[in-house]
């Protein structure tokens, strides 16, 4: 006989999870003991929202399930964020929530959360155990439904007097994965769409990406004489420096390259769903107008035909495809349209100064060029971040850890999980001034779990992304987009950590190479220019293009 709590470990380590993510609570006591009793590592959080992030980067990380615990009401809500980055990034994530007492159901208890309404419309399934004895039952259907199809998050209520109780439920081993089938058919009308294509576009999508997906995409893309444009915040999917490599689909994309999304007459779509932000806001193309021809693969068959008319439309791995049309000979060639865009890229990369003492294209270049090829670098929100994608060369798959979401604070958080998965890899957190205080206590679980963390912190002391947004719509009305900052460098520094303020350029590279030396947790603070707004246009360039569109409107 063995209480909830140590069956639901047990079916944890069965399906191979050795750590957790959580913030502790009275409601799933005993699922704490059962992982103390089975060994299962558990990084305690400072937030449920930076916990649920972690699991959703270790799902990004591994391939597998990231789990969490959290406790009821509040817990739960807080995780919410969490969840919704791994819906919509289609990471494979499981959330444990504890629950009131079965007995005190529906009578508005203590913290009583109906999680089935709450979670339904961005978990692919949340239920509630109600039963000791089908906790393996439920825990295999959850690790299943998880990775099966489009993955994603799953979410279990467990209520505190079921995971107290005794049972003597024998264990559930994991079934095995799904074997995937391909025909010939299916491969044949791929190469037979894109060999009538003029002007290909391949589209590789998908939060869950090995070396090995990143060398049959490069083998593919190559072999064919293809061009490659990875969706939003997917850049590690290939090596930027390829000759196919044309650059990333979504918000503060290349306008050039946007151009050629318009110019496409054929979009080979490997587990993307096309979405709003890589169209910019179906502008480039349009559902109602689609205007070319889609070639969708995507694992969940609801999905195709949603957004798009595809034609062929594959319910299929788009990896397994992926490695399938690597190893088939090229209908035709399409080395000029390639070189074309390859030439746009090249163009794109080019640093477009902006003004101030320390300057993050600069900053971005610096990392590109010096970071290991295999380091990992994760962000949240904010116009920092398009420096990234503009100025950026990953090299290695798995190195980009970002919310499609658009989520703010999620780089600290997944920082720190990268760094626990992987230790003896640099592992560099960019973040805004705004977001990173989004979730800044969780320097206390990287101090706490020795997390080797180098924060990069982009200070122009205010929510960037909004306020252009606000000088485009409603140019010099300021309101809620200036912030009060602590001093980063003093804050990291009393948790243990290695702290420093960078005023000019020319100190950067010693900074990092001293947060570097620190062997721990580091912070660089970046002291910008409050006119350096995004990698195209200035705070004044921005409220004159305001004025002026709306005097002309």
């Amino acid at each position: 006989m063995r209480h909830g709590g140590r069956i639901l470990a047990d079916a944890l380590a069965l399906h191979g999870v050795r750590r957790v993510f959580s913030v502790p609570g009275e409601s799933f006591l005993a699922a704490l003991d059962g992982l103390h009793d089975t060994g299962i590592d558990n990084t305690v959080c400072r937030h449920e929202g930076g916990a649920a992030m972690m699991a959703e980067a270790w799902g990004k990380l591994t391939g597998a399930p990231g789990v969490c615990f959290v406790t009821r009401g509040p817990g739960a809500t807080n995780a919410s964020a969490g969840v919704h980055v791994a819906r919509q990034d289609s990471t494979p994530m499981i959330l444990f929530v504890g629950q009131i007492a079965r007995s005190d159901r529906d009578r508005e208890a203590f913290q009583e959360v109906d999680y089935r309404q709450m979670f339904g419309g961005i978990a692919k399934w949340a239920a509630e155990i109600d039963h000791t004895d089908r906790i393996p039952e439920y825990v295999a259907r959850a690790f299943d439904l998880a990775q099966s199809g489009r993955p994603g998050p799953v979410v279990l209520a467990l209520p505190e007097d079921m995971l107290s109780a005794l049972s003597d439920a024998a264990d559930l081993a994991p079934a095995a994965r799904p074997v995937a089938g391909l025909s010939d058919s299916q491969l044949a009308a791929i190469a037979d769409a894109l060999a009538a294509s003029e002007r290909p576009l391949v589209v590789p999508g998908g939060s869950v990406w090995s070396p090995q997906d990143a060398a049959n995409l490069a083998r593919f893309a190559e072999s064919w004489g293809l061009p490659v444009a990875v969706p939003f915040r997917r850049q590690s999917h290939m090596d930027n420096r390829h000759p196919n490599y044309a650059g990333d689909l979504g918000v503060g994309m290349n306008p050039r390259l946007g151009e050629a999304l318009q110019q496409a007459d054929c979009i080979l779509s490997l587990g993307s769903r096309l979405g709003d932000t890589l169209t910019n806001g179906y502008d480039l193309m349009s559902p109602a107008a689609q205007g070319r021809r889609i070639i969708h693969v995507y694992p969940s068959p609801d999905e195709i035909g949603h957004l798009w008319r595809a034609d062929p439309g594959i319910a299929a791995c788009p990896r397994a495809v992926l490695a399938a049309l690597a190893g088939r000979p090229a209908p035709r060639r399409w080395d000029d349209w390639t070189a074309g865009l390859r030439a746009r890229y090249e163009d794109w990369q080019a640093p477009r100064p902006t003004p101030g003492a320390v300057r993050m294209e600069e900053v971005v270049r610096w990392l590109s060029d010096n970071l290991p090829e295999d380091a990992i670098i994760t962000n949240g929100a904010g116009n920092y971040a398009s420096f990234i994608h503009r100025y950026f060369r990953f090299k290695r798959a798995g190195t980009q850890l970002a919310p499609t979401s658009g989520s703010m604070g999620y780089g600290l958080p997944a920082a720190i999980a990268a760094s626990i998965a992987h230790p003896g890899r640099t592992v560099i957190c960019m973040a805004g001034d705004g977001c990173l205080q989004m979730t800044i206590n969780e320097l206390s679980t990287a101090a706490q779990e020795g997390a080797r963390v180098i924060v990069i912190v982009a200070n122009n002391g205010r929510y960037g992304t909004i306020r252009m947004h606000q000088e485009k719509h409603y140019p010099g009305k300021v309101s809620g987009t200036d912030l009060f900052n602590p001093d980063f460098a003093a804050l990291v520094r009393a948790y243990g950590g290695h702290g420093e303020v960078v005023t000019d350029q020319a100190g950067f590279a010693g900074a990092f190479g001293r947060a570097q030396a620190s062997g721990g947790l580091a912070l660089i603070e970046l002291r910008l220019d409050p006119e350096a707004l995004t990698t195209g246009a200035t705070l004044s360039e921005v409220r004159a293009a305001g004025e002026a569109a709306r005097q002309a409107g």
